[in-house]
């Protein structure tokens, strides 16, 4: 716990964009709220919404987790990584993640039906987290937490606390926005209102890797 304190207090700037993350990821209706707006709305029960945020949230976190105990072994096991040349390789990553979401993301959408039980919501919500290289734009707030060489426990025990207030912050705005479109909105604020998520979500990998090019 000393390692997560620690970085706490001298990488705010990275915990804080955790948290914005994990407001971004929640708002995109891909991440879960629209499906669970939409159960809610078919069964015509709160509670099915309510029931169905936990498996979501559970796949997101285990598909943000896998990136980012990824990163945090690289930092531990081979440091120098993290202030060379891993940077520029994770940007061109993620830039190019972007580039095969613009020009064949449409042709892998992952389905999932409306009787879908936990496992299978989870499921279903990890495979979109990962194709949306959700974990991936973490990377620049963890490398330099993660990249300073100390022992392995240390970064995955950050790259834990990461994900877990991660995946709180999505999981509260994912509520609140289902609740909202559930109880006021109706799924018809996509058609009236709603921005085209796809195209700022493609924007924003490709700012994120371009930043990581920069610092790299």
């Amino acid at each position: 716990m000393d390692n997560v304190a620690g970085s706490l207090g001298s990488h705010w700037a990275a915990w804080s964009a955790v948290v914005a993350s994990g407001v971004f990821h929640g708002v995109n209706p891909a991440m879960g709220w629209l499906f669970a707006t939409a159960l809610g709305l078919q069964r015509g029960s709160r509670s099915a919404l309510l029931l169905a945020l936990p498996p979501i949230a559970l796949g997101h976190a285990a598909s943000v987790l896998l990136f980012t105990s990824s990163i945090a072994l690289l930092g531990a096991w081979a440091p120098q990584l993290a202030h060379s040349g891993l940077h520029w390789a994770l940007g061109a990553l993620l830039i190019g993640w972007a580039a095969w979401q613009h020009a064949y993301g449409h042709r892998h959408r992952v389905r999932v039906g409306m009787t879908a039980g936990f496992v299978a919501l989870a499921a279903w919500s990890a495979l979109m987290a990962t194709l949306h290289g959700a974990g991936l734009m973490l990377m620049p707030a963890l490398l330099p937490v993660c990249g300073s060489g100390v022992s392995v426990g240390g970064p995955l025990l950050v790259s834990a606390a990461f994900t877990a207030l991660h995946t709180v912050v999505t999981l509260a705005t994912t509520a609140a926005i289902a609740l909202l479109a559930y109880e006021y909105l109706g799924l018809g604020i996509l058609r009236r209102g709603w921005i085209n998520f796809e195209w700022l979500w493609q924007g924003a990998l490709v700012a994120t890797g371009a930043l990581m090019i920069a610092v790299g």
